[in-house]
């Protein structure tokens, strides 16, 4: 940190204004610890067992299908990242730079949802996780506790967040290095670990599609955790730091989701309860703390959407810290709400969910990047992300919106959910690909289409900020 921080405590008073360099201050390894220690959870313990208990694969198919899924996810997630020093926006506010003002709001409103639905799968997990462990706690309890941190974090906002996951990357890594120690060293695996389920190509492609899901659910926020960096933090710099927390973060908590889900039938966190023994208390008290961590996260971006959409209703609108607060706790309410009549069917709605997503996040972070690196080449107006019409963006897009939908439409007979299996899924033996259709299809239509429609920035347009 640099003398413009003025330390963790300090109340965020900017929503989704642009960051004066005054107001710049972190550096890249910043980057690092809060998407490395974010990950380190329970759900994504949960995400990795479903290699091994949903795709049904072996142990080396399975961690090879994660390891590259989240590789590859990962580099998206990187490159979102590198936007925030350069533009000084959360990712939302930007977008209006693709779509046009009112043409973001397709994307932001579904971010929003997204945001919710992450938000209450993890309290649903705190919540089961410390009622299985402190009796003392009711599963509502625990959710509803898990909750209130993650508000307190929201409201105090970006520096509070940075420095709360920097703590977790520690002590929730030096958890993670027991887990596996112990369980390996300790419990012991059974005898035919190894040849436990069979290799299937539907359930690697499946696997792969979730550990890359995983990255790219990140991309409409992660230059929200970015955006405080001196814009001389440089690209390179940020891409790599938060590649390497994020795919890292992800991977190894995935790699004992697989060893838990193999070793044990049913429910994943009371199989890591029992396979942890004596120090199970431990593990998910820090790993509880660790969802309240990510939970905080969700909830400020969610919080940061909202507002996006509400200031481009209405644009005088200049949210700060109080508009924060109460936003961040109607969001809170509805996600609360949603996690204590949703838990029943827990695993099932988020398998579904998740897949759900990855269909409309997909041509989004494709226009995206294709406009930030090939089109626009990280220069923009910031000042007309902020007007009613849009300024020299428009009130839409219709190359944007129209490539969007059609990243849609293409990914439709590939799509194996289930609530629906495409035509050419299902010859594919229920394999999903189709987050790689939709990206290898609008990348280079929306580029084609953009060079034809040829929007050159104002004079004044930053990259820097004013």
């Amino acid at each position: 940190m640099n003398h413009n921080d003025p330390g963790v405590a300090t109340l965020e008073l900017s929503t989704i204004q642009p960051i004066a360099p005054d107001q710049r201050h972190g550096r890249a390894r910043d980057l690092f610890t809060i998407w490395f220690g974010s990950n380190i959870m329970l759900l994504t313990v949960v995400t990795g067992a479903l290699a091994v208990t949903v795709f049904k694969l072996p142990f080396i198919a399975a961690m090879v299908a994660l390891v590259l899924g989240n590789l590859i996810g990962g580099i998206f997630m990187a490159l979102h990242s590198a936007q925030g020093p350069q533009l000084g926006v959360p990712q939302m506010v930007q977008t209006r730079g693709q779509f046009g003002s009112y043409g973001s709001l397709l994307v932001v409103a579904l971010v929003v949802i997204m945001y919710l639905g992450f938000f209450a799968s993890n309290l649903v997990l705190g919540g089961q996780s410390l009622h299985s462990r402190y009796a003392m706690f009711s599963t509502n309890q625990g959710i509803v506790l898990v909750g209130l941190i993650s508000v307190v974090a929201t409201v105090f906002g970006y520096r509070l967040i940075h420095a709360y996951t920097r703590l977790m990357s520690y002590l929730s890594g030096a958890i993670l290095l027991l887990c596996f120690v112990w369980i390996i060293a300790v419990h012991g695996l059974p005898a035919d670990f190894l040849q436990r389920n069979d290799m299937n190509l539907a359930g690697f492609l499946g696997t792969l599609s979730i550990a890359a899901l995983w990255q790219l659910a990140y991309a409409p926020y992660v230059s929200d955790y970015s955006r405080y960096m001196p814009a001389d933090t440089g690209g390179k710099a940020a891409f790599w730091s938060s590649y390497w927390g994020c795919c890292l973060g992800s991977i190894l908590p995935m790699a004992l989701g697989v060893i838990v889900g193999l070793c044990v039938e049913g429910d994943i966190i009371g199989g890591l309860i029992e396979m942890t023994g004596s120090i199970a208390t431990l593990v998910v008290a820090v790993f509880s703390i660790g969802i309240a961590a990510t939970n905080a996260m969700n909830l400020y971006c969610g919080t940061l959407s909202a507002i996006t959409v509400g200031q481009t209703l209405v644009p005088k609108w200049s949210a700060g810290a109080l508009s924060r607060a109460i936003t961040a706790l109607v969001l809170f309410s509805i996600s609360l709400t949603l996690a204590l009549f949703g838990q029943d069917d827990f695993m099932a709605n988020y398998t579904n969910f998740i897949l759900l997503l990855l269909y409309v996040l997909v041509p989004w972070t494709a226009i995206n990047l294709v406009d930030y690196y090939l089109v626009a080449h990280g220069s923009y107006d910031v000042a007309s992300f902020f007007r009613r019409d849009g300024g020299i963006y428009g009130y839409f897009n219709w190359t944007a919106v129209g490539c969007y939908v059609l990243g849609i439409l293409v990914q439709i007979p590939f799509m194996a959910t289930e609530l629906y299996t495409g035509v050419i899924a299902k010859a594919m033996g229920g394999a999903d690909v189709s987050w790689i259709v939709g990206l290898v299809v609008i990348s280079p239509i929306y580029y084609l289409a953009s060079r034809r429609r040829s929007r050159k920035p104002s004079v004044g347009a930053l990259g820097r900020n004013a």
